[in-house]
């Protein structure tokens, strides 16, 4: 089967949307005509941000052990806490390694294998279901508000080739989504869509992880835990807390680059003839990861990881970076504008969540619209542009829609392309970058380690630019 499509992108076009986004507001803001629409509030501090609430907390304890043949044993246990007001007779996980099994995806040369061993709940074993990425656990007694259980998850999998981000690359091997994933609880309900292959269709609680890991002595770990050293032991223990997510690179001689001072940032490459381009996107991440503190705020891990092998995606503490659309690898221009947009994401997504089925716009926009600042700030040629980018006229639903209510083909134009327009329509006229820096950062103060979504957002910014009504926003997002 062919690759699986995935939701990235094409960085190239997003390098011209942004330079196009420039040109239109200083075109918009040479125009006498054009009238201030929004005026700052000065006094923000009376502003009570109102995050949404997480439903059930949660702390994995994964052991994980790979043979030398890619064979994984894996015992995940999983305490989960009921923080809702409902009494809960199920449990609900995502279970993402089971979408490339031969069963869901027969067309797959080379598909996964998963075999559960054991369920269990307190010690007490349990009757779950698997279909696709959704398993679902009967509770044994109603689990009350406030109570917690401990699932034990006993399994052994392998990893497919030319799977989405759960899969085997050039040799090594990408360990996305590889254990159970409980859904977020909200609406007296699980919060759990059906898994698509355009956009990112799961969404997770901040939670606490512990990994104890053993893998074959040619292999080095490379992962969301910080402060790894390279090469790693082949047995180790790590630990993170308030994390999304984990991801696991295990690589296979890979060419590292790092830097000597500051955040700990390390590029993981794989061919010797490009140490040089390695070099340069080490400088552009430093560079990326110091603007983006100044601006927004803390990065809150002490290592930053780039692996330049499989596709563009975001991680807790991690990034890959080197193909879109799984058509070959990108030049190194869109490389590095691929790794600066994956780095903002540490900020949106990693520490302001949001649920990216129903409102992907609030990472997706908010990171295109802080590489395009960080682009604008660190060049020169922000005033000679000679292209201009207009939304296309056709473009008229809302930004803020679930993905389901997009057509596959046009999904990214919203979630990437007008959502980051709109974003810069808010400072046409006041302001500017300077104005959109200290938008971004008191932005951050408010939502770090919160979740938010399109009506909390509306709330906000009608706050910070003292709007009387929410005219601002028709046309782009759905109120």
């Amino acid at each position: 089967m062919e690759a699986v499509i995935i939701k990235k992108k094409l960085f190239f076009i997003s390098i011209v949307l942004f330079c196009g986004i420039f040109v239109a507001w200083k075109i918009n803001k040479q125009d006498g005509n054009m009238e201030t629409t929004i005026s700052k509030q000065v006094d923000i501090e009376e502003f009570i941000p109102e995050g949404i609430e997480p439903g059930n907390f949660s702390e994995y304890d994964i052991t994980l052990k790979m043979d030398d043949k890619g064979k994984f044993q894996l015992e995940t246990n999983v305490l989960i806490k009921n923080l809702s007001t409902d009494d809960w007779n199920q449990l609900i996980f995502y279970f993402i390694p089971n979408m490339f099994a031969k069963s869901v995806s027969p067309d797959l040369e080379h598909p996964s294998t998963v075999n559960f061993h054991n369920i269990s709940i307190d010690g007490k074993k349990v009757n779950y279901t698997l279909e696709k990425d959704t398993l679902n656990i009967m509770l044994l007694e109603k689990l009350k508000p406030n109570r917690d259980v401990k699932v034990n998850f006993s399994y052994e999998l392998t990893l497919p080739e030319k799977g989405l981000r759960f899969t085997k690359s050039n040799g090594n091997y990408h360990l996305a989504q590889f254990y159970p994933m409980i859904a977020t609880y909200r609406n007296h309900q699980w919060n759990k869509e059906a898994y698509r292959y355009r956009g990112e269709t799961y969404h997770t609680t901040f939670s606490n992880f512990k990994l104890a890991y053993d893998i074959p002595k040619e292999y080095t770990l490379v992962s969301s835990f910080e402060q790894e050293v390279f090469p790693t032991p082949n047995k180790g223990l790590i630990e993170i807390k308030n994390v999304k997510e984990i991801f696991l690179a295990i690589l296979k001689d890979p060419i590292l680059v790092e830097n000597e001072e500051g955040i700990s940032i390390r590029v993981f490459g794989f061919e010797e003839k490009k140490e040089e381009l390695y070099q340069e996107i080490l400088t552009e991440a430093t560079d990326a990861l110091n603007y983006f503190e100044e601006v927004m705020g803390h990065y809150p891990f002490n290592q930053l990881d780039i692996v330049l092998d499989g596709l563009g995606m975001e991680y807790p503490g991690i990034v890959t970076a080197n193909s879109i659309y799984n058509s070959g690898p990108s030049n190194s221009s869109q490389l590095k504008s691929m790794v600066v947009h994956e780095i903002a994401h540490q900020w949106f997504y990693g520490m302001i969540s949001n649920d990216p089925y129903n409102n992907a716009w609030l990472d997706e926009g908010f990171a295109g619209f802080a590489t395009s600042l960080f682009k604008f700030s660190s060049s020169k040629q922000s005033e000679t542009y000679n292209s201009l980018y207009r939304i296309d006229p056709n473009l008229e639903l809302p930004v803020n829609l679930p993905l389901d209510q997009y057509e596959s083909n046009i999904m990214s134009s919203y979630v990437y392309g007008k959502s980051t327009i709109m974003l810069w329509e808010l400072f046409k006229d006041n302001g500017e970058i300077k104005e959109a820096e200290e938008f971004l950062k008191i932005y951050y103060q408010f939502y770090k380690n919160k979740e938010i979504d399109s009506k909390e957002f509306m709330r906000f910014a009608k706050y910070y630019f003292n709007l009387k009504d929410d005219s601002l926003f028709e046309g782009w997002l759905e109120l």
